[in-house]
């Protein structure tokens, strides 16, 4: 099973790089960019139209921080309709191997399915240990989640409870973006650590938008006897 995982694009879908021979498509979140559902509707409404588009069996998607379409149930079921699965906080199987998909992130500015840091834990104790494959729009903290804050000093801008959650249970494949590459800081591309590869996607650098997409996804493959074999960052 070939995969072709993205995320954050942010309405610049239609720049990205389709790669071929792909069996499953995941997004982690973040198709659209404005906040107000209103003038977020048509960025949706583009969005769903490429992402029905592409020639690829199956397509999974999350929502993101910055994806208010997916706050309206209609908007849910129209994408479920259309063949798109559709996570939140919710698994399916695939292929034999379970994949779990959540939006939520920790709290940052006024943005959507974020929750307070410290009530986190709660929502990752009893999902991450039956997956193979997890996708979450945020990184675990210390995993390709490098920022700078206010104050312009380098910061980790992940998920506490989370990382400590993977750790814990080692999912195969840890997919996720939300944080982007920022002037000096790297985070897209891949990561193996304690029996996990994890992998930012995310495909545009904070702030420079106007540059087009900076990453175009990772592929990869992940097969019962041959493991995982990362194909190319795209």
């Amino acid at each position: 099973m070939r995969y072709w995982a993205l995320s954050d694009t942010h309405c610049l879908h239609r720049q990205i790089n389709i790669p071929n021979d792909i069996d499953t498509v995941i997004f982690a979140g973040d198709s659209t960019n404005h906040y107000n559902w209103v003038n977020n509707q048509p960025e949706f409404e583009d969005f769903i139209d490429w992402f029905c588009g592409l020639k690829i069996q199956n397509k999974i998607l999350i929502a993101g921080n910055h994806d208010a379409w997916a706050t309206k149930k209609y908007n849910v079921d129209r994408v479920k309709e259309l063949g798109i699965i559709y996570l939140e906080h919710e698994s399916i199987v695939i292929d034999g191997k379970v994949i779990f998909g959540s939006p939520y992130t920790p709290t940052f500015g006024q943005w959507h399915f974020m929750k307070d840091r410290a009530k986190l834990d709660q929502y990752w104790m009893h999902s991450i240990e039956k997956c193979d494959i997890l996708v979450t729009h945020g990184p675990p903290a210390s995993i390709l989640d490098l920022s700078e804050n206010k104050q312009h000093q380098l910061e980790q801008c992940g998920d506490v409870s989370l990382y400590k959650r993977v750790m814990q249970h080692k999912p195969k494949i840890h997919i996720f973006g939300h944080i982007h590459d920022y002037q000096s800081c790297k985070n897209q591309g891949v990561l193996f650590r304690n029996g996990i590869w994890f992998m930012n996607v995310s495909c545009v650098e904070d702030g420079r938008f106007d540059k087009g997409p900076t990453s175009h996804g990772l592929v990869f493959d992940y097969e019962a006897k041959e493991g995982i074999r990362i194909r190319q960052s795209t």
